[in-house]
């Protein structure tokens, strides 16, 4: 079920009230669009080394994620690529 926030103007900005849940432990934010939806992501500071895959983990997952696990296909038997890996 979505949730709904308040929208209002504070000054020449406008500001969305986000409920407790989805409340951002940093200063700044990422803001990206696509189609009519908005996306906020917390802003990662450029230059540290790997910094959006460990901000991404440190998101986690979500529980629908592979939900149905991994389907791996069988193994094949190419033996003329032995002699190229050996």
């Amino acid at each position: 079920m979505p949730h709904l926030a308040r929208v209002f103007q504070s000054g020449n900005s406008q500001v969305v009230r986000l409920p407790r849940e989805f409340r951002f432990n940093v200063e700044r934010v990422e803001i990206t669009q696509e189609g009519d939806a908005l996306i906020l992501r917390p802003h990662v500071q450029a230059g540290e080394p790997w910094s959006p895959l460990k901000a991404a983990l440190a998101r986690g997952m979500s529980e629908h994620f592979r939900a149905s696990g991994r389907v791996q296909s069988e193994q094949q038997d190419r033996p003329e690529l032995d002699t190229v890996f050996q």
